[in-house]
């Protein structure tokens, strides 16, 4: 039986690393999670176990260390970029960097003193490779919306096993998770990411749905609309489902007041939206 290598990439993953900018009394603090993957070249580390072409991930460990002391991490894309180009071109048998950062926002309670924030992860992937083509796909997670009315469910399919009765009037609730392809350079990735945040939070808060695909595409729709340096935006957003209790038994009415806010299972709706005239996405978002 003939065999042979697939595609492969290895890496450190998770590097936890908090950065303190010291601005006289006053600091200033970037908690980010780092993954680094390099491929290339591998195929005697896998074949033969000969190292000689392995950068070791204690390595790029202690890259992503010493570039936080050097550089700085500004926004997390840029700090990626930096990290992707230097792995692309630090050893001849590396041909591709990935880097993956979630970022975790900190509330200001003082000169120097923070609160931790419990919304949504900052999150980008960096693609770049020996040639220095480059691919720049920003993001967020667990961004918790909920809207108590202005939504509904019926007219769908029914089989002999459909038991969900239509709904006219209903809590719609999710934990977003978005990620968006960047066109090219851009001169802020922080100004674009409040943008497309917000252009996130307006659809979903301002959409009448009657699915959580429509809102979905409304979403989409109206980041592209509002931020020409992006291209496409993938989505995943899980139903968080809200049902209304049964409250006939204690002689109650219940108008939608009640509800037990279920956890799984769960509906898992995905999609994504781009423009027509979308550039291949290449690596981007592999």
């Amino acid at each position: 039986m003939a065999v042979k290598l697939g595609p492969n990439r290895y890496g450190k993953a998770q590097t936890r690393l908090v950065h303190v900018v010291k601005d006289g009394p006053v600091h200033h603090i970037r908690d980010v999670n780092v993954s680094t993957s390099l491929s290339g070249d591998m195929e005697a580390v896998h074949l033969t176990g000969d190292n000689a072409a392995v950068l070791p991930t204690d390595t790029q460990k202690n890259t992503v260390y010493a570039f936080a002391g050097r550089h700085g991490i500004g926004q997390i894309e840029e700090f990626a970029l930096l990290l992707a180009g230097h792995f692309a071109r630090s050893q001849p048998s590396i041909h591709h960097a990935r880097v993956e950062i979630e970022e975790y926002a900190w509330r200001r309670e003082g000169p120097h003193s923070f609160a931790r924030e419990g919304g949504e992860v900052r999150t980008c992937v960096v693609h770049r490779d020996r040639d220095g083509r480059a691919s720049v796909v920003s993001g967020l997670k667990d961004l918790v919306l909920l809207n108590s009315t202005g939504s509904e469910f019926h007219g769908y399919a029914v089989d002999e096993y459909t038991t969900l009765p239509p709904a006219a009037d209903r809590v719609l609730a999710t934990a977003v998770e978005a990620r968006w392809r960047h066109t090219g350079g851009t001169s802020s990735y922080g100004s674009s990411y409040e943008r497309v945040r917000r252009c996130l939070v307006e659809a979903f808060t301002g959409t009448h749905s009657r699915s959580l695909q429509q809102t979905l595409y409304a979403m989409g729709e109206r980041a592209l609309a509002t931020c020409e340096e992006i291209c496409e935006v993938r989505l995943t957003l899980p139903n968080k489902h809200h049902f209304a209790v049964d409250l006939s038994p204690f002689g109650l009415a219940n108008d939608n007041e009640v509800f037990f806010a279920a956890d799984r299972p769960y509906g898992l709706i995905e999609g994504s939206v781009l423009r027509e005239d979308a550039p291949d996405a290449g690596f981007a978002w592999e």
